[in-house]
Order: structure tokens, then sequence, then C-alpha cells
């Protein structure tokens, strides 16, 4: 079941076009990230979602109804970069006040606090709070309801390691239970692991949309093999394989994909020279780049 659908979605700015025949779609249990530089269309698509502003052209699809609407809103949340919460009160208050006015029980605030690991600030003032756990509010009011569709920008800003973990953990679990997930984020490292499909914009162009296995194929960008030789072998191992030796006992070399299972049985044939080999695919970071720059998908 689709739970999100955009069909050739434009936006235009004066004469900024922020968005030009934007399309894709979001099922059940989907986690989506949303790449794109600083003005690449990433905030005017989610606004476009949420109904803040309506399209100049195209359809869009929220849980089978218009943007905006009453239906749309009741199952979708939405988590920015930067919350704003009233500094005075408590992140129970705050919370409880966010569920009397989606009618849901107030006495539920507690429960969700500590599902976002905030249940022994539940009773202090929201402006005694540090970035992070404001942003861990955000996401508690995020989860009132149990939203179908869940769009988050930046939702990891000012969280730590061990919160951004708690995080993922959380929306892995709204996954798994059918909620669809449209993720903005410029950690790509972060975010690498953690989604089904890529989606990148660029300058309001949609250009890949993808697994990121997939993304790897159509790049076809350059893999990286790091060789560790026996004491005393790297420069053998370097000379058989024309790699650069990066050290005592590691030699680099690249190849294309479609030269990765030959090179490997090559490594493989200089037998007790090598002790180890990595296989270093291109990154997130790699694959953004390959496409944000004007490649073709």
């Amino acid at each position: 079941m689709q739970r999100l659908t955009l069909s050739r979605v434009t936006k235009t700015f004066g004469a900024t076009q922020a968005l030009r025949d934007v399309g894709f779609s979001l099922a059940a249990g989907e986690r989506v990230a949303l790449l794109g530089h600083n003005g690449a269309g990433k905030s005017t698509l989610m606004k476009v979602v949420l109904g803040l502003i309506a399209a100049d052209a195209g359809e869009v699809s929220v849980l089978g109804a218009a943007p905006g609407s009453r239906a749309a809103r009741m199952g979708t949340a939405y988590l920015p970069e930067n919350v704003a919460f009233h500094p005075a009160l408590t992140g129970a208050e705050q919370i409880s006040y966010y569920l009397r006015l989606r009618g849901e029980d107030p006495a539920q605030a507690l429960a969700l606090l500590a599902r976002v690991g905030l249940a022994d600030a539940a009773r202090r003032r929201i402006g005694t709070y540090s970035k992070g756990m404001r942003q861990r509010v955000g996401l508690a009011q995020a989860l009132i309801g149990r939203p179908r569709l869940l769009l988050l920008d930046e939702p990891t800003s000012g969280l730590d390691p061990v919160s951004r973990n708690t995080f993922y953990a959380i929306l892995d679990g709204l996954a798994a239970e059918g909620a669809a997930i449209l993720h903005s984020s410029h950690a790509l490292t972060e975010v690498e692991a953690r989604t089904d499909r890529i989606v990148i914009l660029s300058q309001g162009a949609m250009v890949a949309n993808d697994t990121l296995a997939a993304l790897r194929r159509q790049a076809a960008l350059p893999v990286q093999l790091q060789i560790t030789a026996r004491a005393g072998a790297a420069d053998a191992v370097a000379a058989e394989l024309a790699g650069r030796r990066c050290n005592g006992v590691r030699v680099d070399l690249s190849c294309t994909p479609a030269d990765k299972l030959a090179r490997l049985g090559q490594i493989a044939g200089l037998g007790a020279l090598v002790e180890d080999v990595e296989v270093l695919p291109p990154s997130l970071d790699d694959i953004y780049s390959h496409f944000s720059n004007g490649a073709a998908p």
C-alpha cells in the first residue's frame, strides 16, 4: 500500500524553480532518505506534502488523500530540524497538551517520553533541556497517534551517538509496524545503513531514486581494495598487483566493478604473500556526489 505518491510535482517561487517534475512514492514500511544540497528542494517538497504550500503542477496523494486534508494530517507526523516548545512547560506537560489536541489520552505522555529516553526529565521544564533533549521531545510528539507517514527533516540534529541509535531503533520499529518514513539528512554516513531507498534532488530535479546497491551499479564508480601483505612482502605484493604501498604491510588498488572478481582472483593467487583483503565499495557520499553533480541516473 502506498503511503505517499508524488507525480510530476513542480513548484516555482518567482524566477526560481524549487521543484521540477519530481515523482516518487513511499510504500508501507519503507524508509527513504531524501538527499540534496541546501536549496535542492527538500524542504519545499516536504511543505508540499504537508499541505503548507500548494504545488503549481503535478499530483500528490498523502495516505490516499489531498495534502493538508484532515485525513492526511491525522495520519502524518512531521519532525523539523529545530523544534520549538514552551520553555516554562515540563516535557510531560507539553506532550500532554499535544495529546489533547489530537484527541488522545494525555496520560500517555510519560510513556511517550520514556520511549525516547526522557523518563527522568519528564517533570523538568523544557527550558532546562539541551538541544538533543528538545529534539527527543519532538520525536515523542511525532509518535502521537501511531502515524502511518513520518516526514523527518534533519531529525538527529543535536543528538549524541547513543540517542541517535535509540532514535533509529524507534524508526525501525515504526517501519516494521507499517509506517512509511521520508528522512531528509546531510549525515550521509549515518543514513547509509538505515534506509531502503535513496532519493536525490539537485536544483529542484530528482536525479536518483533507487536502492543504494542499484545506484552503485548505475554509477559504476571504482571499488577500492585494501590488501594486508605478510610482513616484509608488501613491496612484492604491490609489484605483482600494480598497487600502491601505503605502509609496511598495506597495499591499495582500485578497479572497476566489472574487474573486481578478476582482481580478487589475482590477489588469491599470491597465496601466503597475502594475509587479508578488504573490499570497499563506493560510499553513499561518493554516490551522492556522483548524482548530485549532474550525472544522469
